[in-house]
């Protein structure tokens, strides 16, 4: 079903698709863009065109149309598995891959690789776009992750996820020199009110969050952190070490305004994944060596 919303413009000189990108949740200025151009967007009773300068007192009423059923598509993708039996994957997901189909992000995803690979062998729980999945982790994040193939497994690993006795950690570069060997870092996390895209620690309809961290090395301006999760929230090593002040090297969304281009994202890889067997109860522990693009910065921090 199609949303409508209604906004009264306070400032001048904004551009309309800006202006709605900012005040529209979990929507792109591309997709912003498209529905101005396909005349579903008025300004005081008149269509605009996408770069329009809001004035101050300008009515704008918007109609954003029902999205298109995405349909996920089995595709010859390699994986890396690490664990499988019948009731279960544990997969490495490379650095640069979305986990599941989304828009702009159609296909080349982790789902459209386990289709391919496990046919329909895949817990429907979440859907025929995300098939299997019980966690996701971001796309410049590698690493593992757990992917269900029957329903019966995924509720076991989900009530894991939620009572917190489902072990992840992870490993990061961050900025600067933390002093401390560790910490806890326990700050409620919800969506930032200036930027609905990204998340932030705010009291406003928010979760709690709470991140361990220790010291693996120091090196000058950045430190080798190891981070273990208490809870899942999304991107919540990233906003966590940013709110104290020491982001993950490479984050362009929490990081400093100059990215390091060679990462190519955030240096964040989920090193560690524990947890207890849905169905044959036994504890299973696994871990991912650092992949290359990791390693390759830790020897530059080194050598520079």
């Amino acid at each position: 079903m199609a949303e409508n919303y209604s906004f009264v413009c306070e400032l001048n000189g904004t551009r309309i698709d800006k202006f709605l990108t900012e005040n529209i949740e979990d929507i792109t200025r591309s997709a912003v863009q498209k529905i101005i151009d396909e005349n579903n967007v008025t300004v005081n009773g008149k269509t605009v065109s996408k770069n329009y300068k809001c004035k101050a007192g300008d009515s704008i009423e918007v109609v954003v149309p029902d999205a298109k059923p995405l349909e996920a598509v089995a595709q010859n993708i390699p994986i890396d598995i690490v664990f499988e039996d019948e009731y279960l994957l544990v997969v490495n997901k490379p650095k640069g891959m979305v986990v599941h189909p989304a828009n702009g992000n159609s296909d080349g995803t982790l789902v459209n690789a386990l289709l391919y690979h496990c046919g329909d062998s895949l817990s429907g729980i979440n859907g025929v776009i995300r098939p299997g999945i019980v966690h996701r982790i971001d796309k410049d994040t590698s690493g593992l992750l757990i992917v269900a193939k029957t329903d019966k497994a995924h509720i076991g690993l989900a009530e894991q996820i939620k009572e917190h006795s489902f072990s992840r950690a992870y490993e990061a570069v961050v900025y600067g020199n933390i002093k401390e060997d560790s910490g806890t870092i326990c700050q409620p996390i919800g969506r930032d009110s200036k930027d609905r895209k990204k998340m932030a620690v705010t009291m406003k309809n928010s979760k709690p969050a709470t991140t361990h961290y220790e010291v693996i090395k120091r090196y000058g301006d950045f430190t080798h952190v190891r981070c273990i999760l208490e809870t899942g929230r999304t991107h919540q090593i990233r906003v966590h070490m940013s709110y104290i002040g020491h982001p993950v090297a490479g984050d362009p969304v929490y990081g400093p305004k100059k990215v390091i281009t060679r990462l190519n994202g955030q240096c964040l890889h989920a090193k560690h994944i524990g947890f207890v067997h849905p169905i044959t109860n036994e504890y299973l522990e696994f871990e991912s060596e650092l992949p290359e693009y990791f390693t390759s910065f830790l020897n530059y921090l080194e050598n520079k």
